[in-house]
């Protein structure tokens, strides 16, 4: 397992669409992906999840990833939470 807190930047400056796109990235990878936030977590290749969970600028965040590629996964998704 891997695990990592973030400080999400301004998803939706760089996207058209940043929740459809966050979960596309999610999708990529095999491992579990989580995002967690103040007693929330929720599975980040579920759409409906990332839209209840909303995701905005200068939320902490913390990535949860477990898997065969759970590194790679947790890079992808906080470059892209992060807007690197």
């Amino acid at each position: 397992m891997s695990r990592k807190n973030i400080v999400v930047s301004n998803v939706a400056e760089g996207h058209d669409n940043p929740i459809a796109e966050l979960v596309q990235v999610a999708c990529r990878f095999d491992s579990d992906i989580m995002l967690e936030s103040d007693n929330r977590r929720i599975n980040a290749k579920s759409i409906m999840g990332i839209m209840a969970f909303n995701p905005s600028e200068g939320m902490s965040v913390d990535i949860v990833t477990s898997g065969a590629d759970e590194k790679e996964a947790l890079v992808a998704i906080e470059n892209f939470l992060v807007c690197a």
